[in-house]
């Protein structure tokens, strides 16, 4: 059996969409996943999936991150020996209205979280960071050097704040030992469409929009603008299949244990994206193919807030932890497609 399988990884926020998806990556490397989730942003179904897919129940805490008092006994009782952190509000908009809220738990979560991995002598963690402290980069692809720009919503500004709070926590020779992964766009779903994205209410990503459209929950969809400066007038994004990113956990877990019993205090960021850039239109277009799906959509006026091309400079992943995203563009939209067909049955 692989590395770690008598040892368990908890994964904050594990029934969300990356979540999820990293849990069944775990599991098949040998790890045992446990899972915190407050379901504020998830559905209970999620677990029934994960079933389906690895044949046992994953042990799963319906508890809040920020509860302090139920954390020490829950890493105890498991065994935790790592963690990956993904439990954050994630709304743009809902960030800007309600800043105090994000604030107060995405900032508080990780900072409760720290302590108890420092009491409990817990000191592996990935942390769920985002291309978004990118900005509008001024060279592509954008490497893991390009300056952080000031965040563009309060949602982005968490993202910066924890990197700090976990570089400053590092650098001051506590024992820990994080790599925080700057995601792209995650887009798909686990090819058995028993798990997928979930979002509640309105899509706020755009494959999920698509296949809602396609699927006629959704009436038409919008592009925000044809207009930017690139071959087609549309945005252009570094799209990675979930399942890829899923496996760049499992890498960059092993990578920090690895690292040896001298290296206690290490922290370091790496890009996780396909180095690829595709435009809206593009992906419109592809799922189109995919699925054999004629999708209403129409050109609206741009949005506030995006940037016109942001992919990932993918060379220090590959080179630090031998990793690099294996699954096509066409893949991930087959994969979503038939998710949302699962959906409706």
């Amino acid at each position: 059996m692989a590395q770690g399988a008598d040892r368990s990884i908890l994964v904050t926020g594990g029934a969300g969409f990356i979540g999820s998806h990293t849990v069944v990556a775990l599991a098949a490397a040998g790890f045992r996943p446990v899972i915190i989730d407050d379901f504020s942003n998830s559905q209970q179904r999620v677990l029934d999936g994960l079933r389906d897919i690895l044949g046992y129940d994953v042990p799963c805490y319906v508890q809040d991150c920020n509860d302090r008092a139920i954390l020490p006994g829950l890493f105890q009782r498991e065994n935790i020996c790592g963690v990956i952190h993904f439990a954050a509000f994630k709304a743009v908009g809902e960030s800007m209205e309600e800043p105090l809220r994000y604030y107060r738990n995405n900032l508080g979560s990780l900072m409760t979280l720290l302590e108890v991995m420092l009491e409990t002598g817990v000191s592996d963690l990935i942390f769920s960071s985002s291309c978004t402290v990118y900005g509008e980069p001024e060279t592509l692809p954008v490497a893991e050097t390009a300056p952080v720009q000031p965040a563009a919503s309060v949602y982005g500004n968490t993202k910066q704040i924890c990197e700090e709070m976990l570089r400053d926590t590092a650098a001051a020779g506590k024992p820990l030992r994080c790599i925080a992964l700057r995601y792209f766009n995650p887009v798909g779903a686990h090819p058995t469409a028993k798990i997928g994205e979930l979002p509640l209410g309105t899509p706020n990503n755009l494959v999920p929009y698509i296949t809602q459209t396609a699927a006629g929950i959704r009436p038409q969809m919008t592009i925000f603008g044809d207009d930017y400066p690139t071959p087609d007038g549309t945005c252009i994004r570094d799209f990675i299949h979930v399942m890829d990113l899923a496996e760049a956990h499992v890498a960059a877990l092993r990578a920090l244990q690895q690292l040896g019993a001298d290296a206690h205090s290490h922290y370091d960021v790496l890009n996780a994206g396909t180095g690829r850039g595709h435009s809206v239109l593009e992906l419109v277009r592809l799922f189109g193919e995919a699925s054999g799906q004629r999708l209403n959509y129409r050109i609206g006026p741009r949005r506030a807030g995006d940037i016109t091309a942001v992919y990932a400079d993918v060379s220090k992943i590959q080179s630090q932890l031998g990793w690099s995203a294996r699954r096509s563009l066409r893949e991930a939209l087959e994969d979503a497609w038939r998710w949302e067909e699962h959906l409706k049955q």
